[in-house]
């Protein structure tokens, strides 16, 4: 470069001396002295580590120094100072000249002021983190919620909220629940490191009574709906006095650095709390994380308690509604009900065994659209008009009609399927005569594995107006098993409702000519019924005992 386009350039240059001890600067440009406010005269002869000062970055200047011992070119960003004490980033490339035997002679160094340049990158980067923090903050959340709203279990719930939240806010804590009348019922103990598990499964095999006594607890469980939790320093003198010296090793082995108590608010009422610790302290971004799940999972643990309860009662009202099977000579009987994993879980299947005057056998198998109190009550009346009138003695066809006209007339139910056959002994065998209402065939499998499905005598599902009366028969020999079923046994989501009566017919043909009721339906429920079944589901198992010498 021609000497003149050196000292006319403005980007800051100088030179050092390598053969000299400390590597002073021998020169500098005007453009130099114009970054740094420095003139020539007070920086000749001196290294230029003046420029360095309180916020430079160690890190950075080890690496400028070990290249320059190693002869090598480096460049980096570093914070300097100038004359006046002012900050500035300065953009560093420092080059080694050497001579004709390798020798490094000088050093060549080239300064450029990226200040607004860092500034703006720092924003940038400042607005993605804050971008990432929000975005793990709601794939939290959102987890969370997940989780609780699949738990059926209202202590499983509980402990997945713990086993979530704690490991992504703080080094260990607890979750702390109360019951209906305030006092607490559970506490879940979690660690967030592996290492540590063994430690908090200890400290909760003791007695933790102190940890729910504690005042900061008692604030959070009568704060009001605005209270936030705010980070506190855990007051680690006054723990020896509130445990035992084992309990002290365990909490010591832990960490106690910071904790902060949230309370997991309902809608009423404050349902526990949420403890975290971190030894080193809470993050701005744990904090307000902390404040939003503390409503969501209170909200979200109220909606499984009040679920469990309505559960509870309408499966009461269901059970209470479902016949006892009596014990009728020749016929082995077994049923089966199983209530939908969904929320709104229990609804109207239904099944029924009824002896009749004239010595026949009315079974019956329904199900009432819906899964709420409403239809598990619809149930209990429409089962109630088929028993009326099937003891009356009419026929299947005209039980379900007269059925139908009630329905419709007294607005009793919205649609509901059903099937009522008459079994009539005769001998060894016996005479069915059926009728189906919109609802799947029974299936009868006779010995050797034939399966026979019985699909005449279709009308339309009770409530909806239409022809009505249908009916057809079939004779049942000894050793048949009949089963009756609701829609729910074999259709899905990912399986239609012919599908679904096909796979049921192969598994029964595969069945054992001697298996009993009970075998049968327990086989069935088995292949069937998943652990997070959508649809409520009826199974009623009869088979044709033949006669005993």
């Amino acid at each position: 470069m021609p000497l003149n386009a050196v000292l006319a350039s403005d980007l800051a240059l100088s030179i050092s001396d390598a053969l000299r001890p400390d590597d002073p600067l021998v020169w500098v440009n005007s453009a130099f002295s114009r970054l740094t406010g420095y003139p020539a005269d007070e920086v000749l002869g001196r290294n230029c580590r003046f420029l360095q000062g309180a916020d430079t970055d160690p890190i950075a200047v080890g690496r400028i120094r070990t290249a320059m011992d190693d002869g090598r070119a480096v460049a980096t960003v570093i914070r300097n100072y100038r004359r006046d004490g002012t900050a500035f980033w300065n953009q560093v490339v420092i080059s080694p000249v050497a001579d004709e035997t390798g020798r490094v002679t000088h050093h060549v160094g080239i300064q450029v002021d990226v200040t607004e340049r860092v500034a703006a990158d720092q924003v940038r980067d400042l607005e993605l983190d804050l971008v990432d923090e929000t975005a793990a903050r709601l794939d939290l959340l959102a987890h969370i919620s997940d989780e609780l709203a699949k738990n059926l279990d209202y202590d499983a719930a509980v402990d997945a909220l713990g086993d979530i939240a704690i490991p992504a806010l703080a080094n260990w804590g607890f979750v702390a629940i109360t019951d209906d009348r305030g006092r607490f019922s559970r506490v879940h103990l979690v660690a967030g490191d592996l290492h540590d598990r063994e430690t908090v499964r200890a400290l909760a095999n003791q007695d933790i009574g102190w940890l729910t006594r504690a005042p900061k607890i008692a604030e959070a469980m009568t704060s009001s709906p605005g209270f936030v939790a705010t980070p506190y320093a855990i007051d680690t003198a006054a723990l020896p006095g509130r445990t035992t010296p084992e309990q002290l090793v365990l909490l010591r082995r832990l960490g106690l650095g910071q904790a902060m108590v949230v309370p997991l608010r309902a809608r009423d009422r404050v349902l526990g709390v949420l403890t975290l610790v971190a030894v080193d302290g809470f993050g701005a971004d744990a904090v307000v994380t902390a404040a939003h799940l503390g409503r969501r999972a209170g909200l979200a643990l109220d909606n499984v308690r009040l679920f469990l309860a309505e559960r509870t009662a309408v499966l009461t009202l269901q059970h209470s509604l479902l016949p006892e099977i009596p014990e009728i000579p020749g016929l082995d009987i077994a049923a089966a009900y199983i209530p939908s994993g969904r929320r709104a879980e229990v609804g109207g299947d239904w099944f029924d065994v009824l002896p009749l005057p004239d010595g026949a056998i009315g079974l019956a198998v329904g199900d009432v659209v819906g899964h709420d109190l409403r239809a598990a009550a619809a149930m209990g009346q429409l089962r109630s008009l088929l028993r009326s009138y099937a003891w009356e003695g009419s026929s299947p066809g005209e039980v379900l009609s007269r059925a139908d006209e009630l329905v419709r007339g007294l607005d009793i139910a919205d649609i509901s399927t059903c099937a009522y056959l008459r079994w009539r002994p005769n001998g060894e065998d016996a005479h069915v005569t059926y009728a189906r209402a919109g609802h799947p065939p029974p299936l009868l499998r006779l010995a050797g594995g034939e399966v026979r499905s019985l699909d005449g005598g279709l009308s339309t599902p009770i409530g909806l107006a239409g022809p009505g009366g249908a009916e057809a028969t079939i004779d049942v020999p000894a050793s048949a098993t009949l089963v009756l079923y609701t829609d729910g046994l074999v259709e899905r989501r990912d399986r239609g409702l012919r599908e679904g009566i096909a796979l049921l017919t192969a598994e029964l043909s595969a069945l054992p000519d001697d298996a009993d009721a009970t075998t049968v339906k327990n086989r069935l429920v088995d292949r069937f019924v998943g652990p997070y079944q959508e649809d409520d589901v009826c199974v009623l198992v009869v088979r044709r005992v033949p006669p005993t010498s």
